[in-house]
């Protein structure tokens, strides 16, 4: 009987239908209980993504066009990101093929976003105040992070 090859997820995005609308990184947001941080939090570097949409210009003046790219975990085999940790929080999962946070051991080194090529790792700077009516917007099924831990894509 054959080896049965392993299954690996993925994701494909369509560039060529990509606006820049920022809609994915909201639908991200929405299903993964990720908090707005605002204006003033971007402007420290603390701002809560897991999908960041980069712009490139393409073309020559005056034919230039702006292309953009949704960059967010690549879920990599060999992840630079995952031996790094100190407490292995950041582990490969055998079973899905992704790279997963458990963010109960977390302690917040970010060592990990530091090895990410990728820049997909972003640190929970605070405990975000959700007030009502918006706490019924929360997804059940994925855990609210605290204060003080790497935060990643795991689609």
């Amino acid at each position: 009987m054959a080896e049965q090859e392993a299954k690996k997820w993925g994701l494909v995005i369509d560039l060529d239908r990509c606006s820049g609308c920022q809609a994915c990184v909201t639908a991200c947001s929405m299903e993964n209980n990720i908090p707005f941080t605002g204006e003033d939090e971007v402007a420290y570097g603390r701002g809560m993504h897991w999908i960041r949409v980069q712009r490139y210009w393409t073309g020559e003046y005056p034919e230039v066009k702006p292309d953009h790219n949704p960059a967010m975990c690549q879920q990599c085999g060999n992840a630079p990101c995952e031996p790094v940790c100190p407490v292995f929080a950041s582990v490969h999962s055998e079973e899905e093929q992704i790279n997963v946070q458990v963010y109960n051991r977390c302690i917040g080194t970010r060592y990990c976003a530091n090895n990410c090529p990728y820049v997909a790792r972003t640190f929970n700077w605070f405990d975000y105040e959700i007030p009502a009516p918006m706490n019924y917007y929360l997804n059940p099924d994925v855990t609210v992070r605290r204060r003080g831990v790497m935060e990643k894509c795991t689609f």
